[in-house]
């Protein structure tokens, strides 16, 4: 069995005395894992290293096998490292891929917006934003999308002001009434407009990150979310208070 593709490096853990165990988000072969011979050396560790783009060529006897793969560089996304809120956004990225998607499952849409949001990181200052929407993509692709086109009450795509904890469709501040401190924010961010605020980005982060937990986590057995996406809004709260 063998594949030739390429696809962002999500994660590496060493294996054994000289070889590390790499899982690459691949474009036709999904989220998938192999063993690279000599993956601790000093040639491959500055390659080996979490959001680079790689072409990987996978082989293996059975399918089933974890199978080894050899790498080549074909784009590093080092820039990030200059930028420690970049950097959370990076690692948040590949920690979540890794936690959520089912190993070895095509998802080509989810893998395109991956890739223009890697590269956004570091180098476009509205990343936030973009990597909010990123994460409504994911929440999509797993069967967990949010509806944000009409009121789930009064049917009205005027005045949207929050979302259902429960159906993740948007509720107007008419169709909230009284049922308001129950429901979750809905800042312009997550429909796409808005300013880009930080303060609005981390209040769609609340309510994409419920449906993170109680949607895709809780179908996976209810194991916790990635401590890197914490980490993530931890550094984008900092960032929210130095913007003021």
């Amino acid at each position: 069995m063998d594949w030739r593709d390429e696809g962002a490096l999500l994660s590496v853990r060493k294996h054994g005395e000289t070889s590390a165990i790499i899982e690459v988000f691949t474009a036709e072969h999904g989220r998938h894992a192999g063993v690279v011979r000599g993956g601790v050396s000093r040639k491959l560790t500055p390659i080996l290293q979490p959001g680079g783009q790689l072409d990987v060529c996978w082989r293996a006897r059975l399918e089933e096998h974890i199978g080894s793969f050899t790498v080549e560089p074909i784009k590093s996304r080092a820039l990030v490292l200059a930028d420690r809120t970049a950097l959370a956004g990076l690692n948040a990225m590949t920690a979540l891929l890794g936690f959520a998607l089912p190993e070895r499952e095509s998802h080509p849409v989810l893998y395109a917006r991956t890739q223009s949001m890697l590269d956004l990181l570091g180098t476009n200052p509205a990343w936030p934003v973009a990597y909010l929407k990123w994460e409504l993509a994911l929440l999509d692709e797993l069967g967990f999308g949010l509806d944000l086109e009409s009121c789930a009450v009064t049917g009205r795509k005027e005045g949207l002001a929050y979302v259902s904890p429960k159906s993740g469709r948007a509720v107007s501040l008419e169709g909230a009434g009284e049922w308001a401190d129950r429901l979750l924010p809905l800042p312009a961010e997550l429909s796409g407009v808005g300013a880009g605020r930080l303060d609005d980005v981390l209040e769609g982060l609340i309510t994409t990150g419920h449906f993170l937990t109680h949607g895709v986590a809780h179908a996976l057995g209810n194991r916790p979310l990635p401590e890197a996406r914490a980490r993530l809004i931890d550094r984008l709260k900092r960032d929210a208070v130095a913007e003021i």
